[in-house]
């Protein structure tokens, strides 16, 4: 049975970093996109970076700059990496496996 994991989210103020990590079950991570995405209170969920089994990224405009998104094959986890934090990055932070596998989430809140 595959499951997400997320850690590593919390409260920091504007300006700080976090490290999101997201460890995956179940023996197919290695050959699956992933990809990190958000949901902040009254807003739709949004793709914040994704990731290729041959490490291509996309990133969101809002967070390029800032985020990066990696994966280690022989952890079976995906991290992201969030520098320079903005109040308005405050959301519910989601791993996913090809975008149709979740995990449970972690809230990450930023104050100005």
């Amino acid at each position: 049975q595959v499951q997400l994991v997320e850690s590593g989210g919390g409260l920091v103020q504007a300006g700080g970093s976090l490290r999101l990590s997201c460890a995956v079950s179940g023996g197919i991570f290695s050959i699956n996109a992933m990809g990190w995405y958000r949901q902040a209170p009254g807003k739709e969920r949004e793709a914040v970076a994704t990731i290729s089994t041959r490490n291509t990224t996309y990133y969101a405009d809002s967070v390029k700059g800032r985020f990066t998104i990696s994966r280690d094959n022989a952890k079976n986890t995906l991290y992201l990496q969030m520098n320079s934090l903005k109040p308005e990055d405050t959301a519910m932070y989601y791993c996913a496996l090809q975008g149709k596998l979740w995990g449970q989430g972690t809230q990450v809140t930023v104050s100005s």
